[in-house]
């Protein structure tokens, strides 16, 4: 059984590839394009955790945060140069619903499930606190202060302001990512009383198979993105027709892009693992923004392309809302089954608001 297993998250990327060749030819079934997209997300897992637990944490989730989050940032940098002004704001569309998906849904759906299993869980708050941060700083910087500079109108920055404010997000990245890897790896390691059952794992994978699943990683996040991307059109139909606001369109995107990090999350918390979700979770939100913004931006001063980045009021709320409760909950080092569900029913609301505005 074991054996079938390893041959079937092997086998599952290429099979993916050749489906989306096969797209480019033929009009496919969508139960089959999104079959193979749930399979391709559950082999992205598995080779995800071969990796992290070849090179360690915090290594291991800032590896899959980083690779998702450049993936996600291509498909966005291509629909935004297919769609030019038509895209003016898709990555604040697509930046805001990641950071509500991760803060609400991923870390909330951890927590309770972990809390359920465990009882109560413990992480380390230094990395955490850090972390959170320089989220708070990212955000208010892309999606609310857009708002209320005048040398634009709107929720626009001017060229001058966009590239300040893209240079300084890029920063505080890089900064998070040194102190997270290097200056001080040891706040984003779980707790000494976690330590013991962290390392009964069996023996790590050698050089060779971290390779070959660093690489059939990648291919299966690619193949995600674009498996995404080919059910685009049909979401956008079933939306439609439902009556709702296209963007229920970016939420549904942006959460079908996040289901590889986002089940090695929740995996990770019923394994009493919390500090390993929080790590991916937050990495993934911080990585998106840090990331995602100044390319984004780049491409906007090169190529003349207007972008939106300020949140209408009824989003700015729920930000805060979002960065207060999330302050709150994990500024303690432990957490319960209630607030995992003030997270989702946060995200509930989210969901709602978007469908029903």
């Amino acid at each position: 059984m074991q054996k079938f297993l390893l041959q079937w998250t092997w086998a599952t990327p290429v099979a993916a590839w050749l489906l989306i060749a096969a797209s480019f030819a033929a009009a496919l079934p969508e139960l089959l394009l999104a079959l193979v997209l749930i399979a391709t997300v559950l082999a992205a897992v598995h080779h995800a955790e071969l990796v992290a637990h070849r090179v360690g944490e915090p290594f291991g989730t800032f590896l899959l945060a980083v690779a998702v989050t450049v993936i996600e940032l291509g498909l966005i940098i291509s629909l935004m140069s297919a769609a030019g002004e038509g895209a003016a704001s898709l990555a604040r569309d697509t930046v805001f619903a990641a950071v509500m998906i991760i803060l609400n849904g991923l870390i909330g759906a951890c927590i309770l499930v972990g809390a359920i299993v465990h009882k109560e869980q413990s992480f380390k708050q230094t990395g955490v606190s850090a972390a959170l941060a320089t989220l708070c700083a990212l955000t208010v910087l892309t999606l609310v202060l857009p708002n209320f500079t005048v040398s634009e109108p709107g929720p626009y920055y001017s060229p001058s302001q966009l590239g300040f404010v893209a240079i300084v997000s890029f920063l505080l990245y890089a900064t998070f990512v040194a102190v997270q890897t290097f200056r001080h790896r040891d706040y984003f390691l779980p707790p000494k009383t976690l330590a013991a059952d962290e390392d009964i794992h069996a023996a790590p994978p050698s050089d060779r198979q971290t390779t070959i699943s660093g690489v059939a990683l990648l291919a299966c996040l690619g193949a995600v993105v674009l498996l995404a991307k080919t059910l685009a059109p049909t979401i956008e139909a079933g939306v439609a027709s439902a009556g709702a606001p296209r963007a229920v369109v970016g939420v549904i995107i942006a959460a079908l892009v996040l289901l590889p990090e986002s089940v090695a999350a929740v995996r990770a918390a019923l394994a009493n693992r919390l500090q390993t979700s929080l790590n991916l979770g937050l990495g993934s939100a911080l990585a998106t923004i840090g990331l995602t913004i100044p390319a984004v931006a780049a491409l906007s001063l090169f190529m003349g392309l207007p972008i939106a980045l300020g949140l209408d009021t009824k989003s700015m709320v729920l930000l805060f809302l979002t960065l207060m409760v999330t302050t709150l909950t994990l500024g303690t080092g432990k957490t319960t089954v209630l607030q995992g569900a003030v997270h989702l029913l946060i995200f509930a609301v989210f969901l709602f608001t978007t469908i029903v505005p």
